[in-house]
């Protein structure tokens, strides 16, 4: 990709989607093949504040964390040249939305089993605190159309290993510039 001198640098592809889809597994790979930077939004969180995204809920609240993330992605999407995952509920924030818009958004989909089977009990994850299985579903519910709404393309990834998911996103970018 160039990238003239008025031209901002941005990421190849931003991947979403909630817990469990892949984001980061599928994000490593896509950079590995392309030889380009892996960047994810929570880990930047983490690096920034020095602890978990867990400690961050527990100890200073969403509303903390959900600021956080939001300066951490409009710096990656301003200033990262790779494969881009965000946290999945990075996308709740309006102003995130907004300055998705022109990117290569993948929405990796994943259906309720394939999640939680993913995810396990959750103990790291701060929005799964209580019945996991109903947390996840709910999150599902309530955020794929924001998903959908932000992405350009979507790739399902039940029932895929990560190569499949891979060569899936791959399809779904080089159909999109060919």
């Amino acid at each position: 990709m160039s990238t003239g001198s008025n031209e901002a640098t941005r990421p190849r592809v931003v991947l979403v989607g909630t817990m469990g889809a892949g984001k980061t597994t599928v994000g490593r790979r896509l950079a590995e093949r392309w030889g380009v930077p892996f960047r994810d939004s929570d880990h930047d969180v983490e690096e920034r504040e020095g602890r978990s995204v867990s400690d961050i809920f527990v100890d200073s609240g969403e509303a903390h964390f959900r600021r956080l993330e939001r300066e951490a992605v409009a710096e990656a999407l301003s200033g990262h040249d790779g494969v881009l995952a965000l946290g999945g509920g990075a996308v709740t924030d309006e102003s995130t939305r907004a300055l998705l818009a022109g990117h290569e958004v993948v929405f990796l989909r994943v259906g309720l089993g394939d999640a939680a089977s993913r995810v396990g009990l959750g103990v790291s994850r701060p929005m799964l605190l209580g019945n996991v299985r109903g947390r996840i579903k709910q999150l599902i519910d309530e955020r794929t159309p924001v998903y959908e709404s932000v992405a350009v393309h979507v790739v399902e990834t039940d029932g895929l290993d990560v190569d499949q998911v891979v060569e899936q996103v791959l399809a779904r970018l080089e159909g999109s510039r060919g």
